[in-house]
């Protein structure tokens, strides 16, 4: 886990400028800018603002139904993405694509962070 700096709230306020972002995923990103948990189960990646930034310039939003914007802000060893939408629900993806179809895994970004919670709690 890395620790949120001066150059990764700018980030994070680019961030914002760019596209809608959710508050939690603001709030998160004020404090954490990333986090790399590559032993837990088959690996999670909490992106960058800067990642998300650049992935959305890229790629666009994923297309998820209503939902009126995502993004992708975290992925799994296997390739599967995870994204907010507005509602404030986290998507993974059901393939290692962009454009395929999401579903839901967890109803906040809270909820997802306690289920990583768990996940490495297990492992112990």
């Amino acid at each position: 886990m890395t620790l949120a700096t001066d150059d990764s709230h700018q980030a994070t306020a680019a961030l914002v400028g760019l596209t809608p972002v959710p508050s939690d995923l603001t709030a998160f990103y004020w404090v954490i800018s990333e986090a790399s948990l590559p032993d837990v189960d088959k690996g999670y990646f909490i992106h960058s603002p800067s990642t998300v930034a650049g992935h959305f310039r890229e790629y666009g939003p994923p297309l998820i139904g209503g939902e009126r914007g995502a993004l992708v802000f975290a992925s799994d060893g296997g390739g599967h993405l995870f994204a907010i939408g507005d509602s404030g629900r986290v998507w993974r993806s059901t393939t290692a694509s962009w454009f395929d179809d999401f579903e839901v895994a967890a109803a906040s970004l809270q909820e997802f962070l306690e289920q990583l919670d768990r996940r490495i709690t297990n492992q112990l």
